[in-house]
């Protein structure tokens, strides 16, 4: 288990980490969410004692990282792939790091089966590709048969088999009962390996539920509606708390009324509607408005051609 309590950081002036709380339980996948510079990486930081907190503290398994007198045995981090001897194999690289801990050489040899780097397992760490770079801070992570795994952007680097390799590792791991926390950038990813989620936004905590919860807190009720008179449907469906998107000739995206609403107000303007799906929201547009605010930097708008009514458009 991983405790925050009132956990912050600062650099200077600015404020990374700004009084999170949080508990990241045991037996389930935890996803950790965040714009860039948000402070996801400075909080896995402290939790394995990389960076000293300005205020607050932090607990992995009831102590503090540095008190654990065995830690690898008790949290298992991929934080910084690349942080390892070049010029060392992946099973000396391994071999070292297990001797600190008297881990015999036996679990060396599970972790790089595990892990998918046999055949690689005397080559130099140098020449690693991103993904086998990953693989190997994964088997670091493991060495201990840790109670607790922090992955920091697990799949960044990996194949489609790989990153499915990782979704299946974390979901074992936590059916065994251990505490598992990851952040990843694919949000599609993370729809399908989370359990629970944790999204900060400008080193404060947005978001702490069950990733359905997250999902469908923010749900506004959207369908795609197909009809041979789209103008006259948009028309007839304007009104205040509706966006209406013209996707194509006849298909129009409806945000802020359901299925019963449009089809009841389509026959009563006598528009015939030969289709009507509801369009389920994703992690990914549930992530977006709760960060949207909680960005450093805006980029441009990058819309498309579609054609929008507003909010504020009044009914006809």
């Amino acid at each position: 288990m991983i405790t925050a309590e009132v956990l912050s950081k600062d650099y200077g002036a600015k404020r990374a980490v700004d009084s999170v709380s949080f508990t990241v339980a045991p037996g389930k996948v935890t996803g950790f969410l965040g714009p860039n510079g948000a402070g996801k990486s400075t909080t896995m930081r402290m939790i394995v004692g990389l960076d000293r907190p300005s205020a607050g503290s932090v607990s992995v398994n009831g102590r503090r990282y540095a008190e654990h007198a065995a830690p690898l045995r008790e949290v298992g981090a991929l934080l910084e792939a690349k942080s390892m001897h070049k010029s060392r194999s992946a099973r000396t690289h391994l071999r070292a790091i297990a001797a600190t801990h008297s881990i015999p050489n036996r679990r060396v040899d599970e972790v790089i089966e595990l892990t998918g780097l046999a055949g690689v397992a005397a080559k130099k760490v140098g020449g690693f590709s991103l993904g086998m770079g990953q693989r190997l801070g994964i088997a670091v992570a493991l060495l201990g048969d840790p109670q607790t795994l922090i992955l920091d952007e697990p799949v960044n680097g990996l194949d489609p088999e790989g990153v499915l390799w990782v979704r299946n590792l974390a979901r074992q791991q936590a059916a065994a009962g251990k505490t598992v926390f990851l952040s990843s950038h694919l949000m599609s990813e993370m729809a399908v390996t989370a359990d629970h989620l944790i999204v900060i936004g400008r080193g404060r905590i947005v978001a702490d539920a069950p990733i359905e919860q997250v999902i469908g807190g923010h749900n506004v009720p959207t369908c795609k509606v197909k009809t041979d008179a789209a103008p006259e449907l948009m028309n007839a469906l304007a009104a205040a708390n509706v966006q209406l998107t013209r996707l194509d000739a006849e298909t129009i995206e409806v945000a802020g009324l359901d299925g019963r609403a449009i089809a009841t107000r389509a026959l009563e303007t006598g528009i015939l509607i030969h289709e009507l799906t509801p369009v389920l929201q994703s992690l990914e547009q549930a992530y977006m408005a709760l960060t949207q605010g909680e960005v450093e930097y805006q980029s441009g708008s990058t819309d498309g051609p579609a054609e929008t009514i507003k909010e504020s458009q009044e009914q006809p």
